[in-house]
């Protein structure tokens, strides 16, 4: 089947047809000129060549610093002194230095920088291809470390292949997975909170915070080198262990990776790195990124697109991860980062102020990925709903297999926060959870990390506020908690079922952690107690936490049994801004809600035809519901008008509680051969 330009299924599009080709032979025609006769692949092997590595019986070290002219290699091994034997040699004009040493020379474990002279200047910099680095506990002062184990690591899973079938994602911060007031670690999670998601149904995990960054505090967002495992979590084979065990489970782990921007720091990262600010970066006022205090890369070098794609494969070659998220895109493809702007029009995608080289960027990353990993997926974190960013790349798109639906994290906090239950429109309500390009998949989520912050609230903290501390405990009950609750299962449900590729969760959102994230800092007197989770609570059959993660145990069912989001087809049969009613239907399934905050109804019609039995409603007394439904029956539509003619429609009869979700299955229709 031959593919189809993605812009065919939008008439919106017609008038920009030529910038969007000309911006994907732009793609092309840099994909030809770095792949040549090869692929994109193998032209991503930066890591191969450059970095530390064994060498037969000895070492070899090489960097590219074309701005330098002396660069010596530094360590405990020279008493942390420039000592000629350890001088690098220049060996082409491009930049590249080498030094080649004997075995004994350096030992696993050894501590090493580069000392780089430049004119009128020089400074001590971490390699840019370095794996590992660690911290000193006492100065705080990040090293490079020699990494070569006597024992490699032994993959279990040789050849993980995925299920086909739509990612449910369990979004991680490995260092906030404990229940204690410290920095979790990789074995920590392979060992307790694994089981967890494994027992809950999500089929991939998603780990935040992988790149080395040397401020904790900032989520991982602010890398400082892009090849190493922070060492803060455990080592490199332990990181392996996890996504070996995830394997096992036959649970894909995607890597949350962060290539729109870096970290300004000289001494752990590249800004001066050869004592030139435009090595990697921007020069000029494109240089900082006015948002996040951090250096922006400059796409259109082709040294930097080597050095970027070669880590997109390192991290699926070294680690096996099964794709990415990326981060930050929309900051990447738009000059102003698409700060405060609303993107209603669509001249605001092609009116010139679009970063076409970090779109070729975007692209190349994605068919290195899928060249490498052909299963592997990619999901862009990109709110402005570039056209063609989620359509493949032989559809002349930019490759992405999902967009996250940004808006509806933001349309869920917004409506929580400001508009009072019986104003809640559901026309826009469903409109805003199902809408998407025609061309796209999107991952849906009710709240990431950024809404548990400090500064910010989780929905259920908006909605329950000080009663998340005081009552929590299935004795207690009150009208401001029964609401909280109900709606906390309510909005993950419709969020869930109307999701238009895929499903995203927060850790511990699902069971509605009761404190925000607030990582050590000075002004809070490094203080680790808000960067934990504490699954301990929904595992307290006391507690009102177990019924929200039992309940989204039982949502996450609906896919591991069903696959309900492999169909993509969302389609809207019913809604009622009065009665808050909202119904649709997916694939053999019938969604019904009733938002309205205190009115329930009896033998409300449901324009829909079958007979269909309750799989899962947010009202089952074992999540904590009111118990107002019968669910071991069967509900068929009728005609029921006064005068019973053909042409009236079918309508599903139902019991709908206030403040209840319900997901029906129709019944297969027996056939006369079964009677």
């Amino acid at each position: 089947m031959n593919p189809v330009d993605f812009y065919l299924s939008d008439p919106w599009l017609n008038p920009f047809r030529k910038i969007i080709e000309s911006r994907i032979k732009k793609c092309r025609a840099k994909e030809s000129e770095l792949s040549g006769d090869g692929e994109l692949k193998d032209f991503a092997i930066g890591h191969f060549y450059y970095g530390l590595h064994r060498d037969g019986d000895g070492w070899v070290f090489r960097e590219y610093a074309p701005n330098a002219e002396k660069i010596f290699l530094t360590g405990v091994f020279s008493g942390w002194k420039e000592k000629s034997a350890y001088r690098m040699s220049r060996i082409n004009r491009d930049g590249d230095w080498e030094i080649r040493l004997p075995s004994g020379a350096l030992n696993h474990g050894d501590l090493y920088k580069l000392s780089v002279h430049w004119k009128g200047g020089r400074g001590e910099r971490i390699p840019s291809y370095a794996t590992r680095l660690v911290q000193d506990d006492i100065t705080k002062i990040f090293s490079a470390q020699v990494w070569c184990p006597e024992k490699e690591y032994k993959w279990k899973i040789r050849d993980f292949r995925p299920a086909p079938t739509a990612p449910v994602i369990y979004e991680a911060h490995v260092g906030m997975a404990t229940p204690y007031e410290k920095v979790g670690s990789f074995r920590e999670f392979t060992e307790n909170v694994l089981p967890v998601i494994v027992r809950s149904g999500y089929n991939t995990i998603q780990l935040m915070a992988i790149q080395e960054h040397p401020f904790y505090g900032s989520f991982g967002y602010h890398v400082s080198n892009f090849f190493a495992v922070s060492s803060r979590f455990g080592t490199p084979e332990d990181l392996k262990e996890l996504i070996d065990t995830a394997h096992e489970s036959g649970i894909r782990v995607i890597m949350d990776l962060v290539h729109s921007h870096s970290v300004k720091n000289v001494a752990e990262g590249l800004g001066l790195f050869d004592g030139s600010p435009g090595l990697y970066f921007h020069t000029g006022p494109r240089r900082h990124h006015v948002a996040w205090d951090s250096l922006c890369f400059d796409y259109g070098k082709d040294h930097v697109l080597h050095f970027l794609l070669s880590n997109c494969r390192y991290w699926l070659e070294e680690y096996r991860f099964d794709g990415f998220r990326f981060d930050g895109v929309t900051s990447m493809i738009y000059y102003d980062h698409g700060l405060e702007k609303n993107f209603t029009r669509y001249d605001e995608y092609f009116d010139g102020g679009q970063d076409e080289d970090a779109l070729v960027y975007l692209y190349l990353a994605n068919k290195t990925i899928h060249q490498f990993k052909p299963e592997a997926i990619t999901v862009a974190e990109e709110m402005s709903g570039m056209p063609g960013l989620a359509a493949p790349c032989r559809e002349k798109g930019y490759g992405f297999d999902y967009r996250l639906s940004m808006g509806v994290p933001d349309y869920w906090i917004k409506l929580v926060k400001d508009t009072p239950d019986e104003n809640w429109d559901m026309g826009q309500l469903i409109h805003e959870l199902s809408q998407r390009r025609p061309e796209e998949k999107i991952i849906s989520y009710c709240e990431s990390h950024d809404q548990a912050l400090v500064g910010d609230k989780t929905l259920i903290f908006r909605m329950i506020d000080a009663e998340m501390y005081t009552g929590m405990s299935k004795s207690y009950h009150s009208l401001t908690l029964d609401r909280g609750i109900a709606l906390h299962k309510m909005i993950r449900l419709i969020t869930f079922c109307a999701s238009g590729g895929g499903y995203l969760n927060f850790m511990g959102n699902e069971f509605g952690h009761p404190e925000w994230i607030d990582f050590p800092r000075e002004d809070n007197n490094w203080s680790y107690k808000y960067a934990r989770r504490l699954w301990h609570l929904a595992m307290n059959e006391d507690l009102k936490y177990s019924f929200l993660m039992k309940f989204d145990n039982a949502m996450l069912k609906l896919h591991r049994e069903f696959r309900i989001l492999d169909e993509r087809s969302v389609n809207r049969i019913y809604d009622n801004n009065h009665d808050k009613i909202v119904a649709f239907t997916r694939g053999e399934f019938l969604m019904v809600f009733n938002f309205h905050p205190n009115k329930s109804f009896t033998d409300y019609g449901i324009p829909v035809k079958g007979k269909f039995r309750i799989v899962l409603d947010t009202d089952d007394p074992e999540f904590g519901g009111f118990d107002r439904l019968k669910r071991n029956v069967s509900y068929t539509s009728i005609r029921k008008t006064q005068r019973q003619t053909l042409d009236q429609p079918f309508h599903l009869y139902l019991y709908l509680p206030s403040r209840t979700g319900l997901v029906l299955r129709i019944e297969p229709t027996k056939r006369a051969t079964d009677i």
